[in-house]
């Protein structure tokens, strides 16, 4: 449940971020980045074992991708290689 406030929280900031850059639909524009990042981690996971990269999906990741989208997502398969 904490993962769910966490989630809404980042969605308010991102909206927040894109009044700030004057966009036309700012909800719209937080939510799809949102979007973009829970996809790519799922998509990371499905396809990810052709290339030997994977992800779990756990409540962190899950909630680390939607909030940070895309870069989030790409930044966790950074350090895990790393590791």
């Amino acid at each position: 449940m904490i993962y769910v406030g966490i989630i809404l929280i980042c969605l308010v900031l991102f909206s927040i971020f894109n009044v700030i850059r004057k966009n036309k639909k700012p909800f719209k524009r937080a939510l799809l980045s949102m979007l973009l990042g829970v996809a790519s981690l799922i998509l990371l996971n499905i396809f990810g074992q052709y290339i030997n990269v994977s992800l779990a999906i756990s409540p962190f990741t899950f909630t680390a991708s939607a909030c940070g989208g895309v870069p989030a997502v790409a930044a966790m398969v950074i350090i895990s290689t790393m590791l």
